[in-house]
């Protein structure tokens, strides 16, 4: 997972796999890691998931993920505009340094707090149209999209028996 500190990465990573909400966690230093079996097509599956810090003095640690990855969901907060003005700079590095198979998924979080909202869906989707991308907004703290979001990734992006998935 990609992008800003505060955006739900870590949120949506503990939501995959273990399938809960922690409102208050420590900050991801450096990355996090996570797997979950799933299946597809009858085929168990083992994916790997690495959370990435979303301070600038870790972006070299999150571009040595880049290279082995099938996809990578790039997060924005949709009640942070700075979130989704930073978009262009995190995709460009996320292209730059991967391989040219890597599906990309714009991920708008926490859309529970839809009274608060910052970032219009339809400016998320334009985005996401524009560069290429699969779009899709979720909740961490109530769940919603969050299985559908990883498991289109997948299903776009199957290539081998172990994932790697920045988020």
């Amino acid at each position: 997972m990609l992008l800003f500190l505060g955006v739900g990465k870590s949120c949506l990573l503990l939501q995959f796999t273990d399938k809960r909400f922690q409102p208050v966690h420590d900050l991801t230093i450096g990355v996090e890691f996570g797997a979950r079996m799933i299946t597809i097509d009858g085929k168990q599956i083992k994916l790997q998931i690495w959370d990435t810090a979303g301070q600038e003095s870790f972006r070299s640690i999150t571009r040595s993920y880049y290279r082995g990855a099938a996809g990578a969901l790039l997060v924005y907060d949709i009640t942070r505009r700075d979130t989704f003005n930073h978009l262009t700079t995190w995709l460009e590095d996320a292209r730059q340094h991967s391989n040219s198979n890597m599906v990309i998924m714009l991920i708008g979080n926490k859309s529970d707090l839809e009274s608060r909202r910052e970032v219009k869906k339809e400016e998320g989707e334009a985005f996401a149209r524009e560069h290429g991308l699969i779009f899709m907004e979720t909740s961490a703290k109530t769940a919603s999209n969050v299985e559908e979001v990883t498991l289109l990734n997948i299903v776009t992006s199957v290539k081998t028996v172990v994932f790697k998935c920045i988020l």
